[in-house]
């Protein structure tokens, strides 16, 4: 894997770890989440990024929530890369968006309903920062390919995918998991999404849904078909999060998923 500025534990042997809220909400809650996820992740030696968007620009209605204002939420961002001495990725959704938050984050995560932009692909890989590009739930593994070349042919072969499911009927998502070494064939470093591939999008109330009880199944599985890295969205109180908190883990359960994590890891290691 590509080197990442502040990302620590890369000769561990684990996996590395991209999380925390879905959006910011509020600086003592992002620093709150990442000191967690730092102390854990210092235990366990798991190369650790942290995760937080700084708008939500997808949203099923016009009154959910979008964040508390694009400056201010990077700047937290930033603050608490600088404060724990770890590298931060943020979702981008416009090229206006790449050029703004390059300042203030290490990587660069494009959503997966944008996979295919190619003026945002190219915006992102213009900035020099790691992209990692969620694959779209209407795509096939090998069709990222695609996706990650335009990354490349504007200069940046610092590039990650991840897979978070595909769409299943109207309200369902599903994990193939043969796209995990599929996408891992086109030479770059492959995530799984834990819980945003449990998802339930289009609910009548307009609210996405989720199936959070099934993460470590998820989770397992992918540490298993030996995936290089895992994604996940985690609060203090899911139940009050301002966005996607019926799919996010609680975060007193990280600790216990990561442990069973590296366990499996480990004894993948050895074959």
């Amino acid at each position: 894997m590509f080197s990442i500025e502040k990302l620590k534990y890369t000769d561990s042997g684990n996996f590395f770890l991209l999380a925390g809220p879905c959006v910011i909400e509020g600086r003592d809650m992002a620093f709150d989440i990442a000191g967690t996820l730092k102390e854990v992740s210092d235990k366990l030696k798991i190369p650790f990024i942290f995760k937080g968007s700084f708008k939500k620009a997808n949203r099923s209605r016009i009154d959910s929530f979008t964040g508390i204002g694009d400056l201010k939420a990077l700047e937290i961002l930033k603050s608490v890369g600088e404060y724990f001495d770890i590298p931060v990725v943020t979702d981008i959704h416009t090229t206006e968006d790449a050029v703004m938050a390059k300042d203030f984050v290490d990587v660069l995560q494009i959503p997966a309903f944008l996979c295919r932009q190619t003026d945002l692909l190219v915006a992102a890989a213009k900035t020099g920062k790691v992209v990692n590009i969620k694959k779209g739930q209407f795509l096939a593994g090998e069709a990222m390919q695609f996706a990650a070349q335009k990354v490349v042919d504007a200069g940046n072969h610092r590039v990650m995918l991840t897979e978070r499911g595909n769409s299943f009927g109207y309200s369902d998502l599903v994990v193939d998991y043969t796209n995990l070494p599929v996408m891992q064939s086109l030479g770059f470093p492959v995530v799984l999404d834990i819980t945003h591939s449990l998802q339930r999008p289009n609910q009548t109330c307009g609210v996405t849904g989720g199936n959070p009880e099934m993460i470590e199944t998820i989770a397992r599985a992918g540490i298993a078909v030996g995936v290089d890295g895992i994604f996940m969205e985690t609060h203090p109180q899911p139940e009050k999060a301002k966005s996607d908190g019926s799919n996010m883990l609680n975060l007193a359960k990280t600790e216990q998923l990561l442990t069973h994590l590296v366990k499996i890891k480990q004894a993948i290691n050895t074959f």
